[in-house]
Parts: structure tokens; C-alpha cells; sequence
């Protein structure tokens, strides 16, 4: 695998264009088998914990040990992926799903499992994986060029889907025919060619100019970010609450297939196999669909039609028309989840990418972890019949949210970086640990234009707030009706030089949005001031200083 950047040309071509590119169709291929084996492990681990206990809580809960790794390490995960080399990152995540499925299956060979040393292990592959997946999904625009951005990630989707279509029935045979232990191996040996792909990619890592944040704040800014960007925030809630509502066919399928269906192992396979038949067919749609309807229009569509297939298949005890029902269910959920990714990626500028997908993943997964535990609660009270028609039901309403958190439309402007092309002059003897640093920026505005310059001033604050700044305010000279003060803060004085890294030509438009209300003649004046807190200045010239080698010796 040679090559280190996407061919040239650019092309858009169709939903298989991406494959064009080594790099991308190496670690694609590779991606196809692990995510059999992933599927494997969770076909074997759930029919597993049906021999091992009776409880349909236990049941449901293999799904969430399997997802709520992903919600809690995928953020961190994130912020590890943006600091340093992705390749690595993926690389470590991978080996670390690698040994967990090997000591998994050693323990299952011993017959040392019992329910929750199940729910343990699945959780550690569910680790490394998540550790993994915001490296791979945020080096996708490495690999191939912007305008294939979304057939990439579809074709993400349709790897995933592809495994799920067969996957799930090759599980089931794998059971019936060696046990879990067998399916746990395979699942351990299935990681191998994609941990391979990676070592073997040349991935040219350009390190930023300034040191990697710590591991804490590198989170908060990515949290920040997406509290602060409109459309990564929606995309957040409507991934939970869809998730959430959705959980219930992946949590109980086996319950499906056992008590509905009267089935066996065998049968929980080709149930999963014909949601994943579903998703790949709706992979291959995902462009045309949101080319036509428009990202909100799309979801609501496939909201319902979700919705009303995990109703038919809680009503139905045909094998055939509970195929029917999760192939459909498989479609939609495919199609909006897809839509819900590419929308979170072509939001986020480079810096942030991998934090705000694991943001997404987070929120998505986190859905689905909290919504089997309700679903497997509610079945194992009432019965699952009840759990999928009150799922599908909630799934239904979720369309409602439109009224709250619209969904943006995909575009992949406005998010590349600038350069700033001057620097802050200094006078002092800064280092990055210098702080806490005060900006003041004064604008002179005519008085009888400032209501459309304040609003202009609130979409400023956005592009502050989600760069990194903390305590924005604009205030009015009461003296001077004409003056403005911009006034933010930042911890320290690596913080406001990462902000102005993270600069992107919509920041860029927006702030000359605001300099076009500066009176004929004047330019905007920008102040940038170390804040002293108290204590912080020696009491005497010859007082010792002990912050003189760790943040700069300032003065007295």
C-alpha cells in the first residue's frame, strides 16, 4: 500500500468511486472481514447468555456491553485521534480487540464463562473498537477527495451491512456447528487483516505547529465545539433519540427468534441477515435520497417507515414476514444513520473531525445501549411483543423533533482552514502556559446600524465560543455611542494560539460580515492582555518565583 494521498483528478462518480483509491480500498476490504467477525461475536455471545440464563434483561445487556463502550471511549478516543497519528491510534485500538477475543476464547475452551465475565469481555472488544473507529472514519478524507466524501462513507455503511447480511446466519452455523467458543475465535482472528492494512498504509502525518493539547482538554474542545456548531449539535440529539427509540430488533433479536418465531440459532441468523440485506440495499440509496428529499424530509420518511416495520415484526409470527419487516427496518436505519455521519463530518473542520464523530457515535450508540436496557426491561415484564410495538411507536413520534432541531443540509464549504496572515505582537516573556490571556477588539459602528451589527456580533460569538474562547461579551461605550468592545478570554496562552489555528473560511466570512459595519475610515482595534490573578505577582524584586520555569518568568 504505497500510496500516500488520493488520486488526482478529483472525481465524484458513482457510489463505488472511492475503491478507485488503494489506500481507501485496502482498509475497506479489510474492514469487510473484521466486520464478520464482529458480527460473529455477537451472534455467539448472545446465544451464548440464552444457554447461560433465562433472563431477558442478561440477554438485552449483550448488546449494550458491545455498545456502551463505544459511548464512553469513543470520545476520549476522538481527542487521542486528532492529537497524534491516526494510523497508530487505529492500530492499538485494534490490537487491543485482538487480545481481548483471544482471552475470550481461551476462557470459553476452559469453560470458565458464566454471564457476566460474557458481558466483560464483550465490552473490552467493544473497547478496542471504539478506540479504533474515529481514527478510521476520520482519516477518510485522507484517502479520498472531498467530493467522494459521501460515497465514502456509505460505502462504510455498506461494509458493515454487507457482513451483517451474511455474517449473523454464517454466526448461527458457526454455533450449531462448534459452539461460541468457535464464534469467539473467529471474531479474535477476524481483526488481523485490518490491524495488517494499517501498518502497511504510509500515512504522512503532518504534526501541528503547536504541542498536543492534554488529554482533558482536548475533550472539552471537542464538547464545546459540537455545543456550540448548530448543525453537529442536532445531528447529536437526533442520533441518541433515534438510537434510543430504534434499540429494541438489535437488543431482543434473539428473543425474536426464540419466543416469536419458535426458532433456534439458525434462525437468529437469517433474521439479522435479512436487516443487514436491508441496510446494504438502503447504502447504495443514501445519495440519491438525500439529493432528492432533503436530509430533514429523508429522516422523517424513514423514521416512520422504521417504525412501522418493528411494529409488523412485533405483531407477526411468520418467519417470512418478520424478514420483511427487519429488511425494511434495516434499510431506513442504514440510510438516516448515514445521512446523520456525512452530515457531522462535512460540519467539522479538520481539527476537530474525529472528536466530533465520536461525539456522534458516542450520542448514537449511547441510544441504542440506553434503549435495549428499557426494551429488555419492558420485555422481560411484559413480553416482547409489547417491547417492539412501544419501540417502533416511539420511533414513529421522532419526526415531532423536526419542530425542535432541524437537520442541516450537506455542503462541504465554508470548513477549511485559513491561515491568519499576521501575528499578535508581544512584549513580554510568554509561554504556553501563560495565562489566563484577555482579548478586546473595539469597532466603531454607526449608531443607526447597530441592531443588524449586534446580530452579526451573536454569530461572532458562535465561531469564539466553539474555537476555544470562554466568557464572550460584547459591550456599548455609554460615553461613545459609536464604540464597541468585543471582550473574550482564554486560559492560557497555548489556548488563543490554537484558536487561531482553528480558523475556517465560514469563521473568516463571518467576521468580515462584522467588519463591513466599521465606519468609513477606522479598523477594528485589538487588545491582547495577560490576566494577573491575585497572588500571581511577587510581593518583592527579590521574592523566589516558582512558576519562573514552568509558565515565564513575567515581572514583578
Amino acid at each position: 500500500m504505497a500510496t500516500e494521498s488520493v488520486t488526482e483528478p478529483a472525481r465524484q462518480g458513482g457510489a463505488f468511486e472511492p475503491l478507485r483509491e488503494p489506500v481507501f480500498r485496502t482498509i475497506w476490504s479489510a474492514s469487510v472481514l473484521s466486520n464478520f467477525g464482529q458480527l460473529i461475536l455477537g451472534v455467539g455471545a448472545a446465544w451464548e447468555m440464552t444457554r447461560l440464563t433465562s433472563s431477558a434483561s442478561l440477554v438485552a445487556l449483550v448488546q449494550t456491553a458491545l455498545m456502551l463502550p463505544l459511548m464512553l471511549v469513543a470520545v476520549p478516543a476522538g481527542a487521542v485521534a486528532d492529537m497524534f497519528d491516526r494510523r497508530k491510534i487505529a492500530m492499538a485500538g485494534l490490537a487491543f480487540s485482538v487480545a481481548s477475543g483471544g482471552v475470550l476464547t481461551v476462557l470459553a475452551w476452559l469453560g470458565l464463562t458464566s454471564p457476566w465475565v460474557l458481558l466483560a469481555f464483550c465490552s473490552l472488544i467493544g473497547a478496542g473498537v471504539a478506540f479504533y473507529s474515529p481514527s478510521w472514519q476520520a482519516s477518510i478524507s485522507e484517502q479520498v477527495p472531498p467530493a467522494q466524501i459521501p460515497a465514502a462513507i456509505a460505502l462504510g455503511s455498506i461494509s458493515y451491512n454487507f457482513a451483517r447480511s451474511f455474517g449473523p446466519a454464517l454466526g448461527g452455523l458457526i454455533v450449531l456447528a462448534a459452539g461460541a467458543k468457535a464464534a469467539f475465535a473467529v471474531n479474535a482472528v477476524g481483526y488481523l487483516p485490518l490491524l495488517l492494512a494499517f501498518f502497511l498504509w504510509k500515512r504522512r502525518h503532518v504534526p501541528s505547529r503547536l504541542p498536543p493539547e492534554r488529554i482533558d482538554r482536548a475533550i472539552v474542545s471537542g464538547v464545546r465545539y459540537a455545543l456550540h456548531s448548530g448543525p453537529v449539535r442536532t445531528v447529536l440529539v437526533r442520533s441518541f433519540l433515534f438510537g434510543f427509540a430504534g434499540a429494541s430488533t438489535a437488543a431482543l433479536g434473539p428473543l425474536i427468534a426464540k419466543d416469536l418465531l419458535a426458532g433456534n440459532a439458525s434462525t437468529f441468523g437469517i433474521l439479522l441477515g435479512s436487516s443487514g440485506a436491508g441496510a446494504v440495499a438502503g447504502a447504495f440509496m443514501v445519495g440519491r435520497i438525500s439529493q432528492r428529499l432533503g436530509n430533514e424530509a429523508a429522516a422523517r420518511i424513514l423514521a416512520l417507515i422504521s417504525g412501522l416495520a418493528i411494529v409488523l415484526v412485533g405483531f407477526s409470527h411468520s418467519l417470512l414476514l418478520t424478514c420483511a419487516g427487519l429488511f425494511l427496518a434495516g434499510a431506513a436505519s442504514i440510510i438516516t444513520i448515514a445521512l446523520f455521519n456525512i452530515s457531522v463530518q462535512l460540519a467539522s473542520p479538520r481539527w476537530v473531525t474525529a472528536r466530533a464523530l465520536s461525539l456522534f457515535s458516542s450520542a448514537l450508540t449511547g441510544g441504542i445501549a440506553m434503549g435495549a436496557v428499557l426494551w429488555g426491561v419492558v420485555a422481560n415484564g411484559w413480553s416482547v411483543q409489547v417491547a417492539l410495538v412501544a419501540s417502533g411507536v416511539a420511533l414513529c413520534a421522532t419526526p415531532l423533533l423536526a419542530f425542535l432541531f432541524r437537520l442541516p443540509e450537506t455542503s462541504v464549504e465554508g470548513v477549511e482552514a485559513v491561515e491568519i496572515d499576521h501575528e499578535p505582537e508581544v512584549d513580554m516573556a510568554l509561554t504556553l502556559r501563560s495565562g489566563p490571556v484577555v482579548i478586546e477588539i473595539d469597532y466603531r459602528v454607526d449608531p443607526d446600524r447597530a441592531r443588524p451589527y449586534y446580530d452579526a456580533m451573536l454569530k461572532v460569538q458562535r465561531t469564539r465560543m466553539r474555537n476555544g474562547a470562554f466568557n464572550w461579551s460584547i459591550s456599548r461605550d455609554i460615553a461613545d455611542r459609536a464604540l464597541w468592545t468585543e471582550r473574550y478570554q482564554f486560559p492560557t496562552w497555548g489556548d488563543y494560539l490554537r484558536m487561531r489555528d482553528r480558523f475556517t473560511q465560514s469563521d473568516l466570512a463571518i467576521q468580515s460580515e462584522v467588519e463591513a459595519f466599521l465606519l468609513e475610515g477606522t479598523a477594528k482595534h485589538v487588545r491582547r492582555r495577560l490576566e494577573r490573578p491575585f497572588g500571581s505577582v511577587r510581593w518583592r524584586a527579590d521574592s523566589p518565583d516558582p512558576q519562573q520555569e514552568t509558565v515565564g518568568y513575567l515581572g514583578p
